[in-house]
This record gives structure tokens, C-alpha cells and sequence, in this order.
């Protein structure tokens, strides 16, 4: 079963895994995070509430993370085609991953910075500090544990997503177990990916709490 060749396409799925969590979480991010922030500016205990503004981000949010991964996939094909100029491969499988990851990770961050005691807020507001310098300073500051670990938990989920991106040739070690596991009824092939998503995941969780139990400065003497 293990053969040379098969060795070598269990490596390039291991990569293009590697690279559609990473990618995909860090453009996430870059969705996620300002839409979490807003959230928990404008919520009627943030600094700046605004109900309007609030709901209208929050049902977004929920009717995103209401669709089913593999739905969203054929739901944006024709922009997959747009941005990378095809619909199948670890690179164009990125964009629904993204889209995916994005709410989630606004309702993370969301959940993250209300942890923050409102006596620091309160206390930056008494003192002048301006909403930029209380996001980044006091609420991310304060939470950045707990952001940590969201991140951790975004990893393993969208690591999940881009397993089921193998149904339509999204590439990785999902596309490896669902082309040659599946279809070729080869259970050696299944049990062997399976390993190695259950590996990468428990490598990026143990990583994570790591990092945060580093930077926990409330675990610091």
C-alpha cells in the first residue's frame, strides 16, 4: 500500500492541508477580527453602541455559519473562478475556506474580548483613552489568551473543512482519502490520512495552548 509513490502523494497532501488551514485562517482573520471588534464595540454594553449596526452583523454571522461547509463550496464556485481562476485544487479550495472561517472567527473574537472585566474598560475610559488605543491596548490586550486559544480551535475546524473540500477536488489529505480511500475502497489509504489530520491537529492544539499558557500573564508570579 505504501509504496514509494504513495509516500510521496501522502507528503504533498500533508503540505497543501498545511497551507489551505494556514492561508485560509490567516485571511480569516483579517475578515474575522474588525468583524468581532465590531461586534463588541457596537453590542449594547460595548463603548459604541449602535443596535442597527449590531444586528444587522450579527444575522450575517449567523446565516453564514448556518450554511453547511460543503454547500458554501458549490455556492461561491463562480467567485473561486473569479479570484484564482478555477474551481478545484488546494489553492482555489482557500476562497470557501475563508468565507467559512470569517464568521466564526468574528463570533470567537466576539465571545474573547466580553471577557474583559468592564472595571478595565471603564478605567481606560476615565483616564481619555480613545476607542483605537481601548481595542488594541485593553480589550485585544487583555484577551489575547483567550484569542489564542480561539485560534487554536479555528485551526482544527477549518483543517476539518478543507478534509470535506475533498469531495470536489479541493485538494490535501482529504482529497487523498475521498479519491483513493473511498472510491477505490482502499481502507489502509483512509486509516493512514485520518492519521495524519488526527496528528496535525493535536500538533497545532498542543502548539496553541502552549503559546498561551506562555502569554498568560495571569499564570505569570
Amino acid at each position: 500500500m505504501l509504496d514509494e509513490t504513495m509516500i510521496q502523494m501522502l507528503l504533498e497532501g500533508i503540505w497543501d492541508t498545511c497551507y489551505m488551514t494556514l492561508v485560509s485562517t490567516f485571511f480569516g482573520y483579517l475578515i474575522g477580527l474588525p468583524l468581532g471588534i465590531a461586534l463588541t464595540l457596537t453590542d449594547e454594553k460595548g463603548i459604541a453602541p449602535n443596535r442597527t449596526v449590531y444586528r444587522i452583523l450579527d444575522v450575517i454571522i449567523n446565516i453564514t455559519r448556518s450554511i453547511p461547509f460543503l454547500i458554501l463550496l458549490i455556492l461561491v464556485m463562480p467567485l473561486t473562478k473569479a479570484i484564482v481562476g478555477k474551481t478545484y485544487g488546494s489553492t482555489a479550495t482557500i476562497v470557501p475556506l475563508t468565507l467559512a472561517a470569517a464568521p466564526f472567527i468574528g463570533r470567537m473574537v466576539e465571545s474573547s474580548l466580553k471577557e474583559v472585566p468592564t472595571g478595565v474598560i471603564e478605567a481606560a475610559l476615565s483616564m481619555g483613552a480613545k476607542t483605537g488605543t481601548i481595542v488594541w491596548k485593553v480589550l485585544i490586550g487583555e484577551a489575547r489568551t483567550s484569542l489564542l486559544v480561539g485560534a487554536t480551535i479555528v485551526l482544527g475546524t477549518v483543517l476539518g473543512y478543507s478534509a470535506m473540500a475533498g469531495v470536489i477536488g479541493g485538494g490535501g489529505l482529504g482529497d487523498i482519502a475521498i479519491r483513493y480511500g473511498y472510491y477505490r475502497y482502499d481502507t489502509g489509504v483512509m486509516l493512514v490520512t485520518l492519521v495524519f489530520i488526527v496528528a496535525i491537529v493535536q500538533l497545532l492544539q498542543g502548539l496553541g495552548n502552549l503559546a498561551a499558557r506562555k502569554i498568560d500573564h495571569r499564570r505569570q508570579s
